[in-house]
């Protein structure tokens, strides 16, 4: 059985979506390490006692790496029967994720809130994520 006859034909933006998530990941990651570099903050120190921005720089990366698990299985589960819609409300959430990083970098933590449209993108693939659910159990 080929995967590409298994998958839904527009389950390449699904993909790419992904794709998006991994570059938005890595854009956070190295600004830690960049901040780390600017604050001192050596490894393995997690935070900061004396540079509370490089904490809101960590806390933005650490808390989407935080929840990163759980939107790759709902936006999966979600994208293998809608992948279009999956798509949009993945691309929301990672979007979203920049909007609160940035945010968060300005020290003030409040900011981060910036991203609370990201909550859009999340509970739209669990709630499609429970739609498919209920469509295998022949609920709905």
């Amino acid at each position: 059985m080929d995967v590409l006859t298994v998958l839904p034909s527009n389950f390449g933006y699904a993909i790419f979506t992904y794709l998006y998530s991994w570059v938005m990941l890595g854009y956070l990651a190295i600004k830690v390490g960049a901040g780390r570099k600017k604050y001192g903050v050596k490894y393995p120190t997690m935070y900061s006692d004396k540079e509370p921005v490089f904490n809101c720089i960590q806390r933005a990366h650490q808390n989407t790496l935080e929840v990163y698990p759980q939107w790759l299985v709902f936006q999966t589960l979600a994208a293998l029967v809608y992948p279009l819609s999956a798509s949009v409300l993945g691309a929301i959430w990672v979007t979203s994720r920049l909007s609160y990083a940035w945010g968060y970098y300005t020290g003030d933590p409040s900011k981060r809130m910036n991203g609370a449209y990201g909550y859009i993108g999340y509970f739209g693939v669990i709630f499609l994520s429970i739609s498919v659910a209920l469509q295998l159990l022949g609920l709905f």
